[in-house]
């Protein structure tokens, strides 16, 4: 046997990393593997609930199982749409660990409204069954999609990246840390949009469980993607996260992650000592800039990396700027990027800004048409960065929506499946783009329903509300399976109303919308409703009114 001079330090690592993993309480360890075991066929068949009612809740089919949970499709029958139930494993259901993790993840999600984090519907305990009711999402993760179709090229990955980091600024905004960012956790929509989910290992700000869920010792997370000081059992904040998406973008651009091995022991060492090969060595197509950012990421120590998901944000839009020519507009009067940074703007500050601003200009040159039109765009804009605005707000290019009428059609081109089709309309921002979804995959209603939704934000944004209220009567003429639509369409009809002064027909709109009301769930247009409600006679004066707009507030300011 070398010396112990002479040994690899790695192997010095090895041994006394081994002796804190292998002498960690046994729950510690099934925590730390979680994911390895997610994966792999249970040796314990468990009981399958299928077809059992939980609640309003029926159980159709179990779409997967973890360590800790199994996840069912369920119908919930008082709304008539389908969600995911996660259920705590029976096993652990005495156990107070697992009980307190399983109810901590309920606390971390349902603290988040985000239009890129998985939401969180019910939580409850029925017959000695804990669950969570949470958003079904319908697609892949990013495993999944890269292990389909390979390493992402530079356009897809800036649009996941975006929307991931979008959704990190927000939870830390709420003190919140992830803990476990990893492509299995990033989902993606058949809308396209990027959704964050299992937020089972946050830690919540303040939260009386958070010594005895971490101990010393205790090294939560997934060997593959965890930061060094989550290796070594630190405390952690944000900055960790930073690390795991580093490690996450990392594998979406090369197709694998930079470090493996055969044991999580032996990851978790090279999370600390190795440095990655340099991504510009094998991905020479990437603009060095991108490369640079994901390495920065990956820093071994916290204060080397970015110091925030909204440093990310900044660095990544000026990757779009640059290398794909899409525009995030500077020129808004009033309004700048250091006020894009505010966090906890509540929606009452939001909209009295935009007041103030509205005052400022009417009278001014050019009329009320153009600066509305600005004013649309501001708020999309703000509340995108502020309260998870989504997809649309974030990745729309300027100069198609305020492209005057008559402008020359953009020749749009026709892909052969229906997520490029998207994706392309998504980073254009054209009617034509959003036009050529619907019409060459008309097969799809997913998609095609989701590209009118852009069309009627659009034509919001252009001023043209005949062609919007087109697209919101047609949802709202839909039947009860699309009660979410169906939402989305008569509140866009009354935010049109009010703003052309039609209160009577509006009222009307609103009492068809009132029973549906918890199907509303595009964020922007909730917060939209909440400004044209927040203006009426009736927001005083109906009870009912009043309490929802002040569960609205709540939702944008993040009050629990």
């Amino acid at each position: 046997m070398l010396p112990s001079a002479d040994r690899d330090p790695i192997l010095n690592d090895l041994a006394r990393f081994r002796e804190k993993f292998f002498l960690a309480p046994a729950a510690t360890l099934g925590c730390a593997l979680m994911s390895e075991a997610s994966d792999q066929p249970s040796e314990r068949v468990a009981a399958d609930l299928t077809g059992r009612q939980l609640g309003d809740y029926r159980l159709l089919r179990r779409l997967g199982r973890g360590a800790m949970a199994e996840v069912y499709l369920a119908e919930q029958a008082s709304l008539n749409r389908q969600v995911a139930v996660k259920v705590l494993k029976r096993e652990l259901a005495n156990d107070q660990t697992y009980i307190q993790r399983f109810q901590r993840e309920a606390r971390a999600a349902a603290a988040l409204v985000h239009a890129n984090i998985v939401q969180i519907h019910e939580v409850g305990c029925i017959d000695g069954v804990y669950f969570i009711a949470q958003e079904y999402v319908q697609g892949l993760n990013v495993r999944q999609w890269v292990a389909r179709n390979g390493a992402l090229d530079l356009r897809m990955a800036l649009v996941i990246m975006r929307q991931v980091a979008a959704a990190l600024a927000k939870a830390a905004e709420q003190g919140i840390v992830h803990r476990d960012i990893k492509p299995e956790n990033i989902m993606l929509t058949r809308s396209g949009e990027v959704k964050v989910a299992d937020f089972g290992l946050a830690r919540l700000p303040g939260g009386g469980d958070s010594v005895d869920l971490t101990q010393a010792g205790m090294t939560l997370g997934t060997p593959l993607y965890m930061s060094p000081e989550q290796v070594e059992g630190n405390p952690l904040d944000p900055r960790s996260d930073v690390y795991s998406f580093g490690v996450t973008c990392y594998h979406m651009l090369c197709g694998s992650p930079p470090f493996d091995g055969e044991t999580a022991l032996s990851v978790a060492v090279q999370h600390l000592k190795k440095l990655p090969e340099p991504l510009e060595n094998l991905r020479p197509d990437l603009p060095p800039a991108l490369c640079r950012m994901v390495h920065k990421m990956l820093a071994k120590a916290p204060e080397n990396r970015h110091q925030s998901a909204r440093e990310l944000l900044r660095e990544l839009r000026q990757l779009q700027l640059e290398h794909l020519d899409d525009e995030w507009p500077e020129d808004l009067p009033g309004w700048d990027n250091a006020e894009l940074d505010v966090p906890g703007l509540s929606l009452h500050e939001t909209t009295q800004r935009l007041d103030r601003l509205m005052k400022m200009k009417r009278g001014a040159p050019g009329g009320a048409t153009a600066w509305v039109r600005r004013v649309l765009w501001a708020a999309g804009l703000v509340l995108a960065f502020l309260v998870g605005g989504g997809l649309a707000w974030l990745t729309t290019r300027q100069e198609p929506l305020l492209a005057q009428a008559g402008s020359r059609p953009q020749s749009v081109p026709k892909f052969e499946n229906v997520f490029t089709q998207w994706t392309y309309a998504v980073q254009t921002g054209t009617e034509e783009a959003w036009q050529a979804v619907i019409e060459n995959f008309p097969d799809q209603p997913g998609f095609t329903h989701r590209a009118k939704t852009q069309l009627a934000w659009l034509y919001l944004k252009e001023d043209s509300y005949d062609r919007a209220m087109e697209i919101f009567e047609s949802f709202a003429m839909l039947d009860e399976s699309q009660q979410e639509l169906r939402a989305f369409g008569l509140a866009g009809q009354y935010w049109v109303l009010t703003r052309q002064e039609k209160y009577l027909e509006a009222a009307k709109v609103l009492d068809a919308l009132w029973p549906i009301r918890s199907q509303l769930v595009d964020p922007s247009m909730r917060r939209m409703l909440w400004h044209a409600l927040s203006k009426r006679p009736e927001a005083t004066t109906n009870r009912q009114i009043r309490e929802w707009l002040n569960q609205l507030d709540q939702e944008t300011v993040g009050g629990n």
